[in-house]
């Protein structure tokens, strides 16, 4: 599999973690579609792909994905930053409606804005570096159009409840988060799960869990316990099940 990131412009950003190509698929020795596991990453993406299927985004998800496909496919995409989808998809779309789903770009964007960019990505023989800049411009005159509105992309209480649970790799709980921002936790609840996708207690959770993957690939054997406590869990049984919710797998899988 090959893939690829590249770092966004610097008027994207605020917006943007990234964009990324990649190239994936194939038949295994055993004659099977080759499959890759997708983790939950808190984040939104939108995909372009060379297989003649309508772009799409994918949404936050709370669980893995399998993707398999018999041929190689190629895709160039953008990862948003947290909070930071809506402002390039639907302004006024709560995003948990499109929480673990993939949902069509026209629908988001209107057939005609959908399939220009299309036609430019794959229209032509443009390499990797090109694609992704023409999703730059493209995503950089969506930003220009709305003037602004993409001053605060998730709104001033999501931006500080999305950087104190980021600050605290999701080991903060999420009753003190809505007391020190003087709200309600059902108030924050609503407003984070309409602005970023998730509540933030899932938010925090799958955070923990990424901290947790991120040890254990430079990690040649673990001390269970502590890297569950490092990691903001209670214990390692509490680390074990958000494995399992999340990955369909238990933490030894991900040791090198």
């Amino acid at each position: 599999m090959h893939y690829k990131e590249f770092p966004p412009h610097p008027a994207l950003r605020p917006y943007v973690a990234c964009l990324w190509a990649s190239a994936s698929g194939g038949v295994a020795r055993d004659g099977r579609p080759v499959s890759h596991r997708v983790l939950p990453d808190n984040c939104i993406d939108i995909l372009w792909q060379d297989t003649g299927a309508p772009a799409f985004a994918v949404g936050m998800m709370t669980r893995a994905i399998h993707v398999a496909s018999g041929q190689t496919v190629r895709t160039v995409a953008v990862r948003f930053r947290p909070g930071a989808a809506g402002l390039f998809l639907q302004p006024a779309l709560p995003l948990h409606q499109l929480a673990d789903r993939r949902t069509e770009l026209d629908l988001l964007w209107g057939r005609s804005d959908a399939d220009r960019l299309a036609d430019g990505l794959w229209g032509g023989a443009l390499d990797e570096g090109r694609r992704i800049a023409l999703i730059e411009r493209h995503l950089m005159a969506r930003l220009a159009g709305l003037g602004g509105a993409a001053a605060s992309p998730a709104g001033a209480l999501v931006a500080a409840a999305l950087h104190a649970i980021d600050g605290s790799g999701g080991a903060l709980r999420i009753e003190a988060l809505a007391d020190g921002l003087g709200v309600s936790r059902q108030h924050l609840a609503a407003q984070f799960r309409a602005r970023v996708g998730l509540t933030p207690k899932m938010y925090a959770r799958i955070s923990r869990f990424r901290r947790a993957t991120g040890a254990l690939a430079q990690a040649a054997a673990p001390d269970w316990a502590g890297l569950a406590l490092d990691c903001g869990y209670f214990d390692q049984s509490h680390l074990i099940h958000d494995f399992q919710e999340f990955s369909g797998g238990a933490p030894e899988s991900f040791l090198r």
